[in-house]
């Protein structure tokens, strides 16, 4: 604010890495409602500006808009007026994300304008004039980790990594190597500040760093008197916690972007057994923390006895976490989202709001203003995608098809949008596309999901075209959360009828693709949403892969043809040939006879060498233990390539009872309430939790002879032959059944009851 006007406050930096400030005070807040009630608006907000204007509804309703002095004036008018039953149009788009979707600027932007001095070496722009750019910043990242006391009443050491720099701040009573000491807490907190400022980077990262290394300063800062300042202003930092599900805490140190290097990886669908920092570096480096295991007591042992230890360790995590960002890819793929939707760094994950940003723009060329978010539940259901019933076994050659971005190209194919959604029953020679549900699209003009399908579609071959992976990326999941905004009823465009009318035509063509496989005389085992698994029937590898190719294509010519004979559409759906499965297994239904869904085994031939693909085994579920998964693995390697298993099923039975594989045994599993809220039941890693005295989260637990334990503090033997039948009998049945063979009497215990 200032004076009584808004400021809309952009901060930058320049393309030879001069931060900016834009302030812009020309604009404010404003929303819509149906010119029908200008009136009522007016006798209600006798202060508010309702002027006219030539945008209408989704549906072609006129509307007028209403500006307001300040943007916290919005929320209360909109209450009022919505109780009074006046609709309100984009009354929750926030004021600067508004002043920015306006002018289509996505992360990117040219600026006109005279400047002056802004902080040490910065520049200020007053009411410039801003323009649409591409362009991809090399932005100055830090990393930060801190290590503290086992209650974080402490903070112990604070390491600062950035390119070609790496500081630990340590707060000690003598000289530590390879760290600047300093005397006390207060003394530490002061020096990190400057430390911040003279590195002056764009983006301040860490793994966890909101709510853990951040919401530590801040509170220490506090505890001193220390103004916790990060940004690139005098402002203190503002650690924001988000109530609402799914969404993570931000933290604002204006200036500077926040990005927390765990948040980047979940929001980037990368899947593993967890989320620790450990785990992350040891999947993509090859290499972890230097102090595994002990946690905050190995941390206090070490600040106590050995502090060059504790630096070089916090010094280690700092780095680790900015080779992961490296490795990965994941910062550029963040810059590269935020720069496709307009989305900060730090909310790039928000599919939601990426949608909401390109959708409002694309309404806003058209002269349309699009609904606020109701604050309402839904009882309505959404359909899934067509999983059909397996056929379990085991398989040579198996091919596998996906539809290339099924539910955007169906979008794209019917014309699919609120925009074009008939609402009444279509008139009599009314040119619409009627979808499997019953809901009906106008042809024509072309919807704003459809165009933003086509214009994603666009970009991602130009960027394939340049080798720009990353973009590339970027672009796919953008494109693959187009369908979930119709369906979710945070959105503004929920629509349970228009989201039917998705995934009932993703059934439809599932189901035409899978008759046109067997016209061509090929079985299909197995099909889920878009995917079909095809027996080729062909015992030669290199033969079943141009089978599969050949077989895509002519799919894909029988999909089009049709949509044009059935719906009079031009087809945008494809069918790939995605990839063989030398040998393949679908299981059945543990403790039944009818084949599971999105279960099974395949294995496939990459560059690399031989490797088998899990989808929802034991494998690659966290609830079952390494000894189930590495009995697993090698099991169905033997099978798959033809090799006998009844010595390897024997030996790891007897390997297990011996205890040579107790370090493999522990269960790891989430308590996901609150341990005194488990009241009906107990479950086993509960009652090891209780037994532990900790909090829930993941459970790390053992069956003894005496039940469920901690892993970390059991007292009694491990009870073998609870896991022998509960880890490895299971996961042999499921394959052996399909050799003739049963895991009693392969281990021997079939004889021994018929003694009785």
């Amino acid at each position: 604010m200032v004076g009584d006007r808004p400021v809309v406050e952009l901060y930058a930096v320049l393309e030879d890495g001069t931060p900016c400030l834009v302030a812009d005070d020309r604009v404010r807040p404003a929303f819509y409602v149906p010119a029908r009630f200008a009136a009522e608006v007016r006798a209600r907000a006798p202060r508010a500006e309702v002027a006219q204007t030539a945008r209408r509804t989704l549906e072609g309703e006129p509307v007028v808009e209403v500006a307001v002095g300040v943007p916290r004036e919005v929320p209360p008018l909109r209450e009022d007026l919505e109780a009074a039953g006046v609709p309100c149009f984009e009354a929750d788009v926030r004021f600067a994300y508004r002043y920015l979707i306006d002018r289509e600027i996505r992360g990117a932007f040219a600026v006109a304008g005279s400047w002056a001095p802004w902080g040490p070496s910065g520049r200020l722009y007053r009411n410039p004039e801003l323009q649409r750019a591409r362009w991809f910043p090399r932005l100055r990242v830090l990393s930060l980790d801190i290590e503290t006391s086992p209650d974080a009443s402490r903070i112990y050491s604070i390491a600062l990594c950035t390119a070609g720099f790496r500081r630990v701040l340590i707060a000690y009573e003598r000289p530590v190597g390879g760290a600047e000491v300093l005397p006390d807490e207060a003394a530490l907190l002061r020096r990190f500040l400057r430390c911040v400022r003279e590195i002056d980077p764009d983006v301040i990262t860490g793994w966890n760093v909101v709510d853990f290394d951040l919401a530590v300063i801040e509170r220490r800062c506090r505890a001193h008197g220390i103004p916790c300042v990060l940004g690139r202003t005098d402002e203190p930092l503002e650690i924001r916690r988000d109530r609402s599900a799914g969404r993570d805490s931000r933290a604002v140190a204006r200036g500077r972007a926040v990005v927390d290097a765990l948040s980047l990886l979940r929001a980037s669908y990368v899947r593993l057994e967890d989320y620790k920092l450990e785990t992350a570096a040891q999947t993509f480096l090859g290499r972890g923390k230097l102090l595994v295991g002990g946690g905050a007591a190995a941390i206090e042992a070490a600040y106590r006895s050995e502090p060059e230890k504790l630096v070089a360790y916090n010094e280690s995590d700092a780095q680790l976490v900015l080779d992961l960002l490296r490795e990965t890819g994941l910062f550029d793929l963040a810059v590269s989202r935020s720069l496709l939707t307009g989305l900060p760094l730090d909310r790039v994950g928000a599919a939601i709001a990426a949608v909401d940003s390109l959708y409002l723009a694309a309404a806003h060329r058209r002269g349309v203003v699009v609904p606020s978010v109701a604050r309402r539940t839904s009882a309505a259901r959404i359909a899934g995608g067509f999983v059909m019933d397996s056929i379990p076994g085991l398989y040579r050659n198996i091919l596998v098809f996906d539809f290339k971005s099924l539910y955007p190209s169906i979008i794209r194919t019917f014309n699919i949008d609120p925009l074009t959604q008939v609402r009444a029953p279509a008139a009599a020679g009314e040119d619409v596309v009627r979808a499997p549900n019953g809901a009906c699209f106008r042809r024509a003009p072309l919807g704003i999901l459809p165009e933003l399908v086509e214009w994603l579609a666009a970009e991602r071959e130009r960027a394939g075209r340049r080798g720009e992976k990353v973009a590339a990326n970027a672009i796919k999941i953008l494109t693959n959360s187009l369908y979930g905004v119709l369906g979710s009823s945070a959105s503004r465009l929920f629509s349970p009828e228009v989201a039917n009318a998705v995934t009932h035509f993703g059934q439809y063509w599932i189901r035409f693709a899978a008759q046109c496989v067997r016209a061509h005389g090929y079985a299909v085992i197995y099909g889920d949403t878009d995917s079909l698994f095809v027996d080729a029937r062909e015992p030669d590898p290199e033969r079943a892969r141009e089978i599969g190719g050949a077989l895509a294509r002519e799919v894909t010519a029988a999909v089009g043809e049709a949509a044009r004979r059935e719906f009079g559409c031009r087809s945008f759906l494809e069918l790939e040939f995605e990839r063989l499965y030398q040998r393949f297994f679908l299981p059945e239904v543990r403790g039944g006879r009818t084949g599971s869904k999105k279960r099974y085994a395949g294995l496939v031939a990459t560059p690399a060498g031989e490797e088998i693909e899990f989808v929802g085994l034991e494998s690659v579920r966290r609830d079952w233990t390494e000894a189930s998964k590495i009995f697993q693995r090698q099991l169905l390697d033997l099978v798959f390539h033809d090799r006998p298993v009844d010595a390897f099923v024997r030996e790891f039975v007897a390997r297990l009872r011996r205890g040579e594989l107790d370090g493999l045994l522990v269960y790891k599993k989430a308590a996901r309430k609150d341990l005194a809220a488990y009241t009906k039941t107990t479950p086993p890693h509960v009652r090891a939790a209780r037994m532990r005295g900790g909090a829930g989260g993941i459970v790390e637990y053992v069956m003894t002879t005496a039940g469920p334990q901690p892993a970390e503090a059991a007292t009694a033997p491990l009870d073998h032959e609870h896991y022998v039948e509960h880890q490895i009998r299971p996961v042999a049945d499921a394959v052996l059944r399909f050799l003739g063979q049963e895991f009693r009497k392969l281990v021997g215990e079939g004889r021994q009851l018929a003694l009785f």
